[in-house]
Order: structure tokens, then C-alpha cells, then sequence
């Protein structure tokens, strides 16, 4: 494969990316996201969709299909049909859609077996819904259903099927390894048998991830001369999901050289968005596009980082839209610890350094998760100084819990130096606690509240009943998102280290403002 190969992205989210088990995105999601895919990522076409699934979908449809004829996009957006004379043609034109993706089949066993027909009847029924599109001005692309099955056991009916329809307007012949059992070389070998019979057409490539291999199988694809390939945000789709966007690009780009149009600045945000929608987690290792991907863990790599970047390869975290960040635990050496103090505008002398990175491994060590924003309350808990770190003090707290009551919450705490107290019911000890809190900052202060935006709780590795919880939480205020985290053994107790962490962020903030 040649340097600067164009390769064409389909994306398919919105179709196969929503069979994935528990996922339904509503219409107005359906449009966010080709929005995104189209204006921002810039993939070259969407599917969007399976003709005659419900009402709802038909909604979806006319409304993308409407926004897309306004932006010139129209073209682009492409919907899945079926083998079934004029109903799925006629469904996708009154939606307002202009282009097929005609599911055929590409193995001589579905089509016996599920169609109960030869493959020439099968030939007829699928150039007679071309020659309808034809005359409807639908432009049609079609899927070779289980062509990798088809490639391994009856080739002579994949190249019969070709064969009678390379002459038609089809567009694409699109090869899906639908059942996702191919590996790399098996794809070499069957694209290239495509690609030397069949010079001429315009071949892509869905791969499924059953084994792991789709982002592999996807690029031997490219290898062998494919020019285009399917992809989900995140890997969504059946069973094990699809090729990742995010991944397929950063290779395409880095080992092929190859050229797209997608913008890559704009891959987290967009997967940040189709994560929210569908629901499915994005795991903090997924490459490109997971949590802790830009963290380094190890001193040694923060130390090579600030000696002429020795730990950083092509995946730079800004090319994506991202920063790297220097995780603090029990392997974190004085350079990671630096890093963060740095990008804080702290400096510490060398023995106050060896007492902070003492405490921090400690921490490491119970498997607390030491993030930047907790290194004020470490240095401070280290080296007894008064910072900003003790501005707000729990001086005490009693939280009850009775069955058919409602929780309560009576606390005492310090802020800058006065004592206040307050009680609260509420539907939790913790909603309880916080109620409590709000009444002494918003009556008693006349201050603004942080709102909670999201509450994550998790369990060290081990479950056991003694196992440390580490709460998470979300705050937004004044146009500002942040995190805090508390550690303990009981949960509400957790949340209300958490809490008072955020409270102390706060009174910084308003010393700074004067």
C-alpha cells in the first residue's frame, strides 16, 4: 500500500452500533449524533438506520434526512434495506433518504438455508429492488451478508453473485465479516482475491470484534487495497461491537500513512457524547479515547517526559483534544509529583518533597486514588501548615437512620475560623448531610452552592466488607466542572470527605477573587 491512500469512512453508529444489547438512542440523539459525525468528525457517510423498523425510526430518518438536505449532506446519509421488492426502497424514499445499503447475502449457506432459495433466484429478487431503485433515484449500495463465511466455504457462489451484478448501478459491495470469525491473514487473502477479480469496483470492509481483531482485520483490509471501511463510536455494535473510529484512525494515520477526512481533535468529545446516549461505559484502558490513557503512572516516565519527551510516542494527547496527566500512587517517583505541582504553581524544597511523596506512596499503597486535586490536602496534611486546605473544618456530624423515617443530619462545621451548625432531613443520610450544608451557605452565608452534577461510587478490587469505598463527585459552579474524592470505609463518610474537599476548593477560589 502506497503512502497518502484515501480511504473512505462509513460510519455506523446510529444502525449497528445501536443493535449493541440494552442501546436505543431517541430521534433527537439520532440527529446530535450524525450531526457530529458528519459537521465536526467528518466521516465521509453515515448509516443511520434500518428501513421499516418502527415508527420511531421512520422519525428519526425524515428528521436527519432533513437536516442533511439542508447542509448539501444528503448524499452522505445512507439507511440498511432489504431484499424485499419495492417495501424497503419505498419506506427509505418517503423518509426523505436517497441512498440503499441492500442487505444481500454473501454466503451460499444463508442463502439456502435462510432464503430457502438458488443463488440465481436470489440474484433476480436483488437486481429487480436495484432496478426500482434506479427508477425511484435511489443510489444503492449492498452488503454481502456473512461474505467472510462465504469467502471460506462456498467462494464460486460469492463470485457468481458479483459476477452477475458489477454490471448494475451498484455503487459499493460492501464485505462484512459478520459473524466476526476472520483474522488478519484470512482477510489479506480473501480481499485480495476481490481485488484482483474485480479491479474495477469499490470495495469496503465491516469488520466485527468477536475475537478482538476487528481494528487488526480493518487494517489488513486497507493493506490489501479495500477503499472503505465501517466504524462505531467506541466500538459499538452486536455482540462484541465493531472497529472503533477512534482507533481505526490513529492507526490508518500513523502505521499507513493512509488519508481521511476525519477530524481527530474532535474524537473524545464525540465519543464523550455517544457514551452519555448509549449508556455503555467507555473502559478508562480503551486506547485513544479511555480515562487513563494520557496518564502516566510511573516516576520514571514523568522524569523522561520532562528530559526531551523519552516516554511519548505518536499518541499525543492534545492531537485528540486532550492533555496528559501524571497519576499519583505508590510508583510515582519525585518527577510525577513535580509535574502536578507545577501545572499548580507549587513549589516545594527537597525535604518537603520526600514527605509528600512518602505519604502519596502510603496512599498508593491502600489503593486510594490520589488525583492532582488532592495534592493541596496532602502537602498540607504532611507539612502542618495553615493553607488554604483547612479554610473549612467538620468539627462534628450526627446522621440517623431509621426504618420508616426519613434520614437527618445535624452538623458543625468551622469556615474560616466561626463555627456554624445545622440540622436537615433527607432522602438519604448523605442528601440529608448536604441539605444541612446548603442551608448554612445560602441562609446563614447568603453564598452560592455548588450543584452536584454526578455521585460515582467504586470498591477497591477484593469486595470485601471491609474494602475501602472511594466516592467521586461531580460539582459544577460558576461555569467551572470539577472533582473531588474521599476515601474511607463507609460511603457516607466517604462522600463527606469528598464534600468538604470541595468546600475548602471553594474558599480558595473566593481568596483569589478577593
Amino acid at each position: 500500500m502506497g503512502k497518502g491512500v484515501r480511504v473512505e469512512i462509513m460510519d455506523t453508529t446510529l444502525r449497528d452500533g445501536e443493535q449493541t444489547s440494552g442501546v436505543s438512542f431517541v430521534p433527537h440523539e439520532k440527529l446530535m449524533i450524525a450531526r457530529l459525525l458528519l459537521e465536526e468528525l467528518k466521516v465521509d457517510r453515515v448509516e443511520i438506520a434500518s428501513a421499516r423498523v418502527s415508527e420511531g425510526e421512520f422519525d428519526a430518518v425524515k428528521m436527519i434526512c432533513d437536516w442533511a438536505a439542508r447542509r448539501g449532506l444528503l448524499q452522505r446519509v445512507e439507511v440498511l434495506g432489504f431484499v424485499d421488492g419495492h417495501t424497503s426502497v419505498d419506506w427509505i424514499r418517503s423518509a426523505g433518504c436517497c441512498v440503499i445499503n441492500l442487505l444481500c447475502k454473501g454466503s451460499l449457506k444463508h442463502c439456502r438455508e435462510q432464503l430457502k432459495k438458488t443463488p440465481e433466484e436470489h440474484i433476480e429478487d436483488i437486481l429487480s429492488v436495484v432496478r426500482y431503485a434506479d427508477e425511484q433515484g435511489i443510489e444503492v449500495n449492498v452488503y454481502l451478508e456473512d461474505w467472510s463465511n462465504g469467502m471460506k466455504d462456498s467462494p464460486d457462489y460469492v463470485f457468481q453473485l458479483i459476477d452477475m451484478l458489477q454490471h448494475s448501478s451498484i455503487k459499493r459491495f460492501m464485505l462484512p465479516d459478520t459473524l466476526g470469525i476472520l483474522n488478519p491473514l484470512q482477510v489479506i487473502e480473501f480481499m485480495r482475491k476481490m481485488i484482483k477479480r474485480y479491479p474495477q469496483l469499490h470495495f469496503d470492509f465491516h469488520a466485527h470484534n468477536d475475537y478482538d481483531l476487528a481494528v487488526s482485520n480493518v487494517l489488513a483490509a486497507v493493506l490489501s487495497g479495500c477503499k472503505g471501511l465501517h466504524t462505531t463510536i467506541n466500538g459499538l455494535g452486536e455482540r462484541a461491537g465493531n472497529a472503533p473510529l477512534a482507533s481505526v484512525q490513529a492507526i490508518l494515520k500513523d502505521h499507513f500513512s493512509a488519508v481521511t477526512n476525519i477530524d481527530e481533535s474532535r474524537l473524545n468529545d464525540v465519543s464523550r457524547v455517544v457514551e452519555s446516549y448509549s449508556g455503555i461505559v467507555i473502559p478508562a484502558n480503551k486506547p485513544i479515547v479511555g480515562e487513563n490513557v494520557f496518564t502516566q503512572v510511573a516516576g520514571v516516565h514523568a522524569d523522561g517526559d520532562n528530559k526531551n519527551n523519552l516516554y511519548c510516542n505518536d499518541l499525543l494527547p492534545e492531537r485528540f483534544g486532550r492533555v496528559r496527566e501524571y497519576a499519583l500512587g505508590k510508583t510515582s517517583g519525585k518527577a510525577n509529583i513535580q509535574k502536578n505541582l507545577q501545572s499548580l504553581g507549587l513549589d516545594l524544597d527537597e525535604e518537603s518533597m520526600r514527605k509528600v511523596t512518602e505519604r502519596i506512596i502510603e496512599l498508593g499503597d491502600k489503593k486510594e486514588l490520589v488525583t492532582q486535586e488532592d495534592l493541596p490536602y496532602i502537602i498540607s496534611d504532611v507539612l502542618k501548615h495553615d493553607g488554604t486546605s483547612n479554610r473549612v473544618k467538620l468539627l462534628s456530624y450526627f446522621v440517623t437512620l431509621a426504618h420508616g423515617l426519613k434520614p437527618m443530619a445535624t452538623l458543625k462545621i468551622e469556615i474560616n475560623g466561626k463555627a456554624y451548625e445545622e440540622s436537615s432531613s433527607g432522602d438519604g443520610q448523605y442528601d440529608a448531610f448536604v441539605r444541612a450544608l446548603r442551608k448554612i451557605y445560602k441562609i446563614t452565608l447568603g453564598r452560592k452552592f455548588p450543584m452536584l452534577t454526578n455521585y460515582a461510587v467504586s470498591i477497591p478490587p477484593g469486595g470485601r466488607t471491609d474494602a475501602f469505598v472511594q466516592t467521586v463527585i461531580t460539582w459544577s459552579f460558576e461555569d467551572t466542572v470539577f472533582r473531588t474524592r474521599g476515601l474511607d470505609a463507609d460511603q457516607t463518610e466517604a462522600a463527606i470527605k469528598a464534600t468538604v474537599k470541595m468546600l475548602n476548593i471553594l474558599e480558595s477560589e473566593y481568596e483569589k477573587m478577593g
